[in-house]
């Protein structure tokens, strides 16, 4: 946001009830919730947590430079304060402020769920609209009701286009953080079976879903996936325009159709295809090579260029910055070399279901490459428990094991809760397998051209087995 004073501020978050202790300075552009991040003149915002409580870091944090602080009360910090009840209601409502003011000059807010693929997706969207004007989009996945209010704190009066991810723990929230921002597009990826343990099941998964394009208006856009069943059924729940994006031809009726065909992967899992976009009864063909890793890209490309081109990107132009985007967030499908020609897949940020089957069939493709030159090479993957599955883990876990198997995964090394549930159904589909600590797996040597893909969900913390595999292949002389 751009500095204000701090009477500004208190304006700009009503119908919020803000009291305003101390003197109106000036304050911003930044607003920072760490007091290492804090910058000259930054709202501090205060949130209490768990373990610690913001307040007590104000100090700190005005004296690295933040000039007000946003709390539930006056800290010893001596520096004006902005009083709410609630410091993670008052910054969304800053957030908000920030966002309502903005769209009032052309500011375009789209916002992007689904079940997997939501940062990936992000990242390549963010890409695209950059070379259209200043955008603005979270850094890593700040996705929930602190991260996007977050990120919308960073649009300044140049930004043109906002991007939010958003996830979510159940119905309600989506449609809370769409409130926030204020859609003019919003994308669904896929409903999948993440966190059924959660929704209740994927009927339900799919309606907290569709909030993020229940409250579009008629000139609005909803960016649905033409290849999800699921995503097809949401038709009837918005009144905007529809553009439908995947593999899918004929598509279903709507008002923009972005598919691919021709899509072919190179030596490593990185897709080329034939970009095809259909707008206003005319179809054009671009040409898509992207650097990213992995088949299941090639949908997340496809969701992001219609999003960009439903915001007023040419479909020319959508495509060659699909080919020059890059992987931007840490731990997810992140190739590393070794110094013998090893690879080392790190996607350990988090996982599903459908994001492990991706992961999974993208080793296998990177496995026969690898072949090609190193003709002993082997496949080896370290999986994690897939958490919030709920009743499902001991089913969806054996099914991920199963599946290993059947992608002709040489060894499949288990970690956590269900690491025995998972080699077993490995091992029952003619991979070699065993269980190991998160210590052990990160003892794992790679041969010349072998092929490691460590995956889980975030709380097994894996990327440190994907460092230290990694650490060492590099150090390994040729």
């Amino acid at each position: 946001m751009r500095a204000r004073r701090l009477s500004e501020l208190v304006d700009l978050m009503q119908p919020a009830a803000v009291e305003l202790v101390g003197d109106d300075l000036m304050a911003g552009p930044d607003v920072v919730l760490d007091n290492r991040l804090a910058t000259p003149g930054s709202v501090f915002v205060a949130i209490p947590g768990a373990r610690v409580d913001g307040h007590s870091f104000a100090p700190q944090a005005v004296e690295a430079g933040s000039a007000v602080v946003l709390g539930n009360h006056v800290t010893e910090a001596d520096v004006p304060h902005l009083l709410v009840a609630d410091t993670v209601e008052g910054l969304s409502w800053l957030g908000r402020g920030v966002v309502r003011e903005a769209r009032s000059r052309g500011l375009v807010s789209l916002g992007i769920t689904g079940s997997s693929g939501k940062t990936s997706t992000k990242d390549l969207l963010a890409q695209v609209l950059e070379q259209a004007g200043p955008t603005v989009a979270p850094s890593g996945s700040q996705n929930n009701e602190i991260g996007v209010p977050l990120t919308a704190c960073r649009v300044t009066d140049e930004t043109r286009f906002l991007v939010s991810e958003m996830g979510s723990r159940g119905r309600g929230h989506i449609a809370w953080l769409t409130s926030l921002v204020g859609l003019d597009i919003g994308v669904v990826l896929n409903v999948g079976a993440a966190h059924v343990g959660e929704f209740g099941g994927l009927e339900q998964t799919a309606a907290a879903k569709s909030e993020i394009i229940a409250g579009l208006g008629s000139g609005g856009w909803a960016v649905l996936n033409a290849d999800d069943a699921a995503c097809r059924a949401m038709r009837g729940a918005t009144s905007a325009r529809v553009a439908w994006f995947g593999e899918a031809d004929p598509p279903p009726d709507g008002d923009l159709h972005v598919r691919a065909t021709d899509i072919h992967g190179n030596a490593l899992a990185q897709c080329s295809f034939t970009l095809h976009v259909t707008h206003q009864g005319q179809t054009s063909t671009h040409a898509v090579s992207l650097q990213v890793v992995g088949r299941h890209q090639v949908s997340n490309a496809l969701a992001a260029a219609a999003a960009a081109v439903a915001a007023g990107v040419e479909p020319g132009a959508v495509a060659s910055a699909l080919s020059r985007a890059m992987a931007r967030s840490s731990w997810r499908m992140e190739l590393t070399r070794g110094n013998n020609d090893q690879i080392i897949l790190n996607d350990a940020y988090n996982a599903n279901p459908d994001s492990m089957a991706a992961a999974l069939r993208t080793t296998a493709d990177l496995i026969r490459a690898q072949r090609e030159v190193h003709g002993g090479a082997r496949s080896i993957a370290v999986l994690g428990d897939m958490l919030e599955l709920g009743e499902d883990a001991q089913r969806l876990h054996a099914q991920l094991g199963a599946l290993a198997g059947e992608l002709g995964i040489d060894e499949v090394v288990g970690v956590g809760d269900y690491a025995e549930v998972v080699a077993s159904a490995a091992r029952q589909n003619r991979a070699s397998s065993r269980v190991a600590t998160r210590d052990e797996a990160a003892d794992i040597e790679l041969g010349p051209g072998d092929v490691l893909l460590v995956k889980g969900s975030r709380g097994i913390g894996l990327e440190l087995v994907a460092e230290a595999v990694a650490v060492r292949s590099k150090g390994e002389q040729q």
